[in-house]
């Protein structure tokens, strides 16, 4: 274990010098955070109380807010700190532990989308054999397969890339551990790492969002043979909540890691990372609330809901 006794912490080198801007950072941060805790929460209350959001589809969407929470918690706290008090120190187990759960979270992520997307493909395109289809059984399974794969699936990267031989410096040039600063602290060789990690990710991405854009050839195809054009727009409605959540994730995502580390600034490594690490988790439940119907009459009806709760 020689990697543990050179180095014992990195540190967090954040956002640099802003110039007296942090304070203004850290309050809109600090903001988005907390937002992005209490719309969630609020998703998980209305869907686990409102009877009429007890479907398969609300059943996926409070997974998904459940998995925001911890996934920006993941980050958000440490990223704020070294927005207060500068340069952060983190242990090397503590950095190990926040890249695994990071990636966990993003690899889930990119399932339960996935998984999303075919229920509103089975509500869509086989509507009289959705509720068979789409049973509690079949809900779990997706779900717990999404949360399954995701926090098996990084170990290998995991494992790989903190066996790397960290003897120079400990100052990772971002405000998480992400894979890319990471390994450009390694002394040995990373290319075994690059090459299986680029292997996983394209497999944990790709999957999903072809299995997703496939849902939505055939969803497009089938409401485009609705003769109504109230019955298009219902059906368009049923999703395009998600489309957007499916469109933001992956855009930011793809940013990031499809254009290559060495033609990426750093400064502008880090403003993208903050939109799918703090920014789009805030953005999510706000899509479901202001677009969805449901969830806005679910949200309305709470305190009525709530008092008859407390009296029984």
């Amino acid at each position: 274990m020689g990697n543990l006794t050179m180095i014992k912490e990195f540190l967090l080198l954040g956002f640099g010098s802003l110039h007296g801007s942090q304070f203004f950072l850290f309050g809109t941060f600090l903001g988005i955070y907390i937002m992005t805790l209490l719309g969630n929460i609020l998703i998980l209350i209305v869907t686990s109380i409102d009877r009429n959001l007890q479907t398969p589809m609300y059943f996926f969407l409070s997974n998904f807010s459940f998995l925001e929470i911890w996934y920006t918690t993941s980050i958000a706290p440490k990223m704020l700190k070294t927005l207060l008090s500068g340069p952060e120190a983190i242990s090397f187990a503590g950095c190990v532990a926040q890249f695994y759960f990071f990636g966990s979270m993003a690899v889930v992520e990119c399932f339960l989308l996935a998984a999303m997307s075919y229920d509103r493909y089975l509500a869509i395109c086989s509507p009289l054999r959705y509720p068979s289809l789409m049973n509690l059984h079949t809900c779990i399974l997706l779900a717990g397969g999404s949360w399954l794969g995701g926090f098996i699936t990084p170990v290998v990267t995991v494992t790989m890339t903190f066996q790397l031989q960290f003897c120079a410096s400990n100052e990772i040039d971002h405000f998480f551990c992400d894979l890319a600063p990471v390994l450009n602290l390694a002394c040995s060789d990373p290319k075994d790492v690059e090459k299986t990690t680029f292997l996983m990710a394209s497999f944990v991405t790709m999957v999903p969002f072809l299995l997703t854009v496939a849902s939505y050839i055939n969803i497009v195809i089938a409401v485009l043979r609705i003769p109504s054009a109230a019955g298009k727009q219902r059906a368009f409605s049923t999703c395009s909540s998600h489309l957007i959540v499916v469109t933001l994730y992956y855009g930011t995502l793809g940013t990031v890691y499809a254009i290559p580390t060495a033609t990426q600034a750093t400064a502008l490594n880090k403003v993208f990372s903050l939109l799918y690490t703090v920014v789009t988790p805030m953005v999510n439940p706000i899509v479901y609330s202001l677009r969805n119907k449901d969830v806005k009459r679910a949200v309305q009806r709470l305190p009525s809901e709530w008092k008859c709760a407390m009296k029984t």
